[in-house]
């Protein structure tokens, strides 16, 4: 497919537009352009675009090396850098003068003139025979756009937005409908009628779209009128003031930590939908710090995190951002160490819990520090990773343990080991609602649903964070958003650790 050309139309004053216009052969003709300068660069660029193999003669006294550097791509290119003589004119069909001086271009214009020749002169349209035009194209078809001179501004946004509306695949239909034509039998007009029946569909396509534009402008009144009646009835009949109160009271039963709790479902989203990675540390660190049981913020967060990594998973998939050889490698084993995380710490986590607290600070400390380090650390690809089984199990297991460590575990170790970020992520991040998932069925099971509020605040949070982080996504040097995670995660692992100790 060739690429698009721009071509100014020289100023003319006329009322009404009586250009006759022409697709010349120039392939099949001789051209001479005289000068050397940017402008006859423009006139023999727009020459050798759209006739390649045309012979074309360029003389000037000096001509510039943008000139020079077509003959290689040009055989058919000769350059003559000498002035213009008297009678060159008489061997070529076409003359484009392309000079900085008046006088001289109206000179050489009557010289080419006198042996009949067609002559383009840049800048005086009315010494001009012709004009070039702006240009459209799409393989076989093209355009040409004149606005009489008057502006070649309005000239090249004609140009620009047929150029968007018209399909790339143009040249499949062109070629389709020669093969038709080809092959109709009868007289002309028989023919005439044939291929028009044939090309209706294109003019059917665009009133189709308008009656669509009309029925979305109908629909969407008719719901507008439809909401209009339901908030009526709403706030006709609904008891606002005692659902208020009802609202206060239920909101004083809630636990003492719940906005605190909401607050953790905010910043683990936040980090999360940023950096891609960081929801389990990032939640676990703040749960911990508001005294909640281990379990329960396992639990809790897996819970929450499904509807987040449901969502990423499926719009990595649909975006075809997920190796599905790796995937599959990850998912079992995952899931394996999530269950069985998670039924260790539903037996030994309450009993245990002075023990397994500091244990985990340190283990987020850890992730934390980890994380610092890598951010002034240059991505190298090292040899080739094997053991995905033995990281899926390990990360599936910490984070049902530890109530975090997926992401941060898998998706850094693979991506360090040399795979590519994009299907690391999209691979990932899949797998990890299918093992979130698990997870929460396990606590559910083994410890039913006494921890809804942290669940529900973690959701509510999420929410709220969810616009912003989509903002945030991408948007971060890798480096800012390494170091902004690992900070973070520091902070509130060594807040746990002397609270502790």
């Amino acid at each position: 497919m060739e690429k698009d050309v721009i071509y100014d139309i020289e100023t003319v004053e006329e009322t009404g537009n009586h250009l006759f216009p022409v697709f010349m052969k120039l392939e099949k003709l001789s051209v001479l352009v005289v000068g050397g300068g940017y402008v006859a660069l423009e006139k023999l660029t727009a020459i050798l675009h759209n006739a390649p193999q045309c012979k074309v003669t360029v003389i000037g006294i000096t001509v510039q090396q943008g000139i020079l550097d077509l003959v290689s791509a040009y055989p058919e290119l000769e350059i003559m850098e000498r002035s213009y003589h008297v009678g060159d004119a008489s061997n070529y069909d076409v003359v484009f003068i392309a000079v900085n001086d008046p006088e001289a271009s109206k000179e050489i214009r009557e010289d080419a003139r006198s042996f009949g020749k067609l002559v383009n002169v840049a800048d005086k349209p009315e010494l001009c025979d012709f004009y070039l035009g702006s240009i459209v194209q799409k393989g076989s078809l093209k355009i040409a756009i004149s606005t009489n001179g008057k502006s070649p501004t309005v000239a090249k946004r004609l140009k620009e937005t047929l150029n968007e509306a018209l399909p790339n695949e143009l040249e499949e239909v062109l070629n389709n409908m020669q093969k038709i034509r080809n092959s109709l039998n009868g007289n002309f007009e028989y023919k005439v009628k044939k291929l028009n029946s044939i090309t209706k569909v294109l003019v059917e396509k665009e009133a189709s779209a308008k009656d669509q534009n009309w029925r979305k402008i109908a629909t969407y009144s008719l719901i507008a009128f439809g909401l209009m009646l339901i908030g009526h009835f709403i706030f006709s009949y609904v008891p606002f003031r005692a659902i208020g109160d009802e609202s206060v009271k239920f909101y004083r039963t809630l636990d003492a930590n719940f906005p605190l709790m909401v607050l953790a479902g905010f910043v683990a989203q936040l980090v999360d939908g940023a950096l891609g990675m960081g929801y389990g540390v990032t939640s676990t660190t703040i749960l911990l710090s508001s005294g909640v049981n281990l379990a329960s913020i396992s639990g809790s967060i897996h819970t929450a995190e499904m509807f987040a990594s449901g969502a990423s998973g499926y719009s990595h998939y649909k975006f075809g951002n997920v190796n599905k050889k790796l995937f599959k490698i990850l998912l079992i084993p995952g899931i394996i160490g999530a269950v069985l995380g998670a039924v260790l710490l539903s037996k030994f986590g309450d009993t245990h819990a002075a023990y397994l607290k500091p244990i985990m600070a340190v283990y987020t400390m850890f992730l934390g520090v980890r994380i610092f380090i890598n951010a002034f650390k240059s991505q190298k690809t090292t040899k080739k990773f094997k053991r995905y089984g033995l990281l899926a199990g390990v990360g599936g297991f910490l984070d049902s343990f530890g109530g975090g460590g997926w992401g941060p575990i898998v998706t850094t170790t693979l991506i360090t080991k040399g795979r590519h970020p994009k299907y690391v992520i999209g691979s990932v991040s899949l797998t990890e609602f299918f093992v979130t998932l698990a997870s929460a069925f396990t606590f559910f099971t083994m410890l039913g649903v006494t921890h809804w509020q942290v669940i529900v605040a973690l959701i509510i949070g999420g929410f709220l964070a969810a616009p912003i982080a989509a903002k945030l996504a991408g948007r971060l040097p890798r480096k800012t958003s390494f170091i902004l995670l690992g900070v973070l995660v520091m902070i509130w692992s060594l807040r746990i650790l002397i609270k502790i100790f």
